[in-house]
């Protein structure tokens, strides 16, 4: 609550779960950041599609409760799309798979890229 008073707003990064949201919301932080490793990193597409569910799922019960609801970690231009596509997400934290991307095609060509593939998604195009 003390950051909250000093205008700092407050970000905490958690796995896609009721549990965790309901601890952020407890905690008073207004923004959250769903995790977005386990659905980078499912070997199959049945894994990735039960992981985009879990991500959906706690996007829309944060989002209904009021938080602010950001994602990241393991994003690229293979796996980014879908999650463009999850309406309650406001904010994509991508940075691993942009500087890798960028050593071949520089870093304004690469993020300007990844700047149309993402709202290519978004718009549904």
């Amino acid at each position: 609550m003390r950051l909250a008073h000093a205008d700092v707003i407050v970000s905490l990064f958690i796995d896609p779960d009721a549990r965790q949201i309901d601890a952020a919301i407890t905690a008073g932080a207004p923004v959250i950041e769903l995790h977005t490793g386990c659905y980078a990193d499912a070997e199959t597409f049945t894994q990735q599609q039960q992981e985009l569910v879990r991500l959906q799922q706690a996007a829309q019960y944060a989002a209904q409760a009021g938080l602010q609801v950001n994602a990241g970690h393991g994003l690229n231009f293979a796996n980014v799309e879908t999650i463009c596509r999850i309406p309650q997400i406001t904010e994509l934290n991508i940075g691993h798979s942009i500087i890798a991307q960028a050593i071949f095609s520089g870093l304004a060509e690469t993020v300007m890229r990844l700047k149309e593939t993402m709202l290519r998604a978004r718009l549904g195009i």
